[in-house]
């Protein structure tokens, strides 16, 4: 039997994602706000506005394979309050990967990149 595993049975295994969307099944919004308290950010509407986008791109489009995709909309949809910057001023760690872990989404795998939205 081979031992090497899907990408689906990996996010199953490891990440606790059981879905083909990249959503964490078991998602609330006790969970994010649990996660954005660890991150010592309050979530307030705006951080919902963004959150609830996020959640509505996978729904739509499925996981980003790359962060300049989900960079991009995020930048678009923005755009009137001030794009990348007034993001990062919501999730300063990145609203790529740090928006994307308090949503309950997989980040894409480059998210760790600096200028897609990770600051280590």
């Amino acid at each position: 039997m081979n031992n090497v595993m899907s990408d689906k049975s990996k996010r199953e295994s490891i990440l606790g994602i059981h879905d083909t969307k990249g959503m964490e099944s078991d998602w609330s919004r006790q969970i994010a706000e649990s996660r954005a308290k660890e991150k010592k950010i309050e979530l307030t509407d705006t951080h919902w506005e963004v959150i609830n986008f996020l959640r509505q791109y996978y729904e739509a489009n499925g996981p980003v394979t790359h962060a300049r995709q989900l960079s991009g909309a995020l930048e678009s949809k923005f755009d009137a309050q001030g794009g990348n910057k007034f993001l990062f001023q919501l999730f300063p760690n990145g609203p790529v990967d740090e928006g994307c872990y308090i949503a309950g989404l997989t980040p894409p795998a480059d998210s760790r990149n600096g200028s897609f939205g990770y600051v280590m």
